[in-house]
């Protein structure tokens, strides 16, 4: 009987431990992948808060200032006080339409913005974001697509 104790006493053998390292590496190998997708998944939804949000203080800016998108600066006149023409001197009456800074491109981490008159027909990572002066069209200036299959650019 003792030398039953004995063995009983010596811990895991070799087949045990590595009947446990394979059970982890295939659970490793399923979970893994899932977190990689809930990072990009969690980019999109975080991009479109962000262009819904600035999209909507391009709509109350230009309500406030006699149906009149902002213009070159757009992000000073959307974060800060402005008066009825859009300058941020004399009397500020309006804004702002964004608390804090102007918010950064979840997918390319800039929060540059281009300001044209022509909408490109696709984004080019080189800024945060593009912005249509002439017509208050508001973009995410990304590349690709998301997990969702949605072309970052057309949301």
């Amino acid at each position: 009987m003792s030398i039953n104790r004995a063995r009983k006493q010596q811990g895991f053998t070799l087949v045990e431990l590595l009947i446990v390292v394979i059970i982890l590496g295939i659970l490793a190998a399923v979970v893994i992948p899932q977190f990689n997708t809930a990072a990009s998944e969690s980019k999109e939804a975080a991009l479109a808060s962000n262009l819904a949000t600035i999209r909507q203080a391009v709509e109350m800016y230009k309500v406030q200032h006699g149906d009149v998108f902002p213009g070159d600066t757009i992000t000073t006149q959307l974060t800060s006080k402005t008066d009825a023409s859009g300058t941020t001197t004399g009397t500020l009456l309006y804004g702002p339409y964004l608390r804090n800074s102007f918010p950064k491109n979840p997918v390319n981490s800039l929060a540059t913005v281009s300001v044209v008159t022509t909408t490109p027909s696709a984004g080019d990572d080189t800024t945060g974001w593009v912005y249509n002066k002439s017509d208050g069209t508001f973009k995410a200036n990304s590349a690709g697509a998301g997990p969702s299959g949605a072309d970052y650019f057309g949301l």
